[in-house]
C-alpha cells in the first residue's frame, strides 16, 4: 500500500457521503467491483499508476470502463481522485472502504482454510457457531489448502486457530529437534 492514512481519509469521506445520502449499499457494490477489477485486470492498475498517462486520458479511459456500471456518487469520487492526483491509491480506497463499511454495518470477517473443500452445510454451522460468540453478522471466507493434511485453520480480527494436522507435525518435528533428552544423559 502506498500511503494506508491517505486511503483511510479518502476511504472515510466516501463512507460518511454515501451514508449521508443514503447510498451506502450501492456504493460498497461499487467500491467490491472495483477491487475485483483491481485483482483481475492488472493492465487498470498500470494505466491508473502510469505517470506517462495524462489525467484527462485517465479520466476518459475510467469513464468508458465504469460506464453504466457505477452509482453516480462514486463515478464523482473517481473523477475527484483523478484531479487531485490520486488515481493511483483507487484499489487501497477501495479496500480501506470495505473495512470501513464493515466496522460501520458490524460485519467481521471470518477465514477458514481447510484441506478439502467444506460443503455448505459445513460452512453455515460454523458461521452460527462463530455468530454466536459475537454480536457481530459474520461474512464467511473460504480457502483450500493440501498442505495442510487435516484440520483448519480459522482466521478472525487479529486472532487465528490452527487445528490443522500440519501444525501438529511442526509441533512433533520442533520437540524431536531440540532434543530435550540428551543433555539429561549426559
Amino acid at each position: 500500500m502506498q500511503n494506508p492514512r491517505l486511503a483511510s481519509r479518502y476511504a472515510k469521506s466516501l463512507v460518511d457521503l454515501a451514508s449521508e445520502k443514503g447510498q451506502l449499499e450501492a456504493v460498497n457494490a461499487d467500491m467490491l467491483f472495483m477491487q475485483q477489477l483491481s485483482k483481475t485486470n492488472p493492465d487498470v492498475v498500470v494505466l491508473l499508476r502510469s505517470p506517462i498517462v495524462k489525467p484527462d486520458k485517465k479520466q476518459q479511459i475510467l469513464a468508458a470502463i465504469f460506464e453504466g456500471r457505477i452509482n453516480a456518487i462514486t463515478a464523482a469520487f473517481v473523477r475527484l481522485l483523478v484531479v487531485k492526483g490520486r488515481e493511483s491509491n483507487l484499489p487501497e480506497i477501495a479496500q480501506e472502504f470495505g473495512k470501513q463499511y464493515d466496522i460501520l454495518k458490524n460485519i467481521s470477517k471470518v477465514k477458514i482454510t481447510t484441506a478439502v473443500p467444506l460443503d455448505a452445510s459445513i460452512l453455515e454451522l460454523i458461521k452460527t457457531k462463530v455468530q454466536s460468540g459475537t454480536d457481530m453478522q459474520v461474512k464467511l471466507e473460504t480457502a483450500v489448502n493440501a498442505d495442510l493434511i487435516g484440520g483448519f485453520v480459522l482466521e478472525t480480527n487479529n486472532n487465528l486457530f490452527d487445528a490443522s494436522i500440519l501444525r501438529d507435525l511442526n509441533d512433533i518435528r520442533k520437540q524431536f529437534a531440540e532434543n530435550i533428552y540428551v543433555p539429561a544423559i549426559k
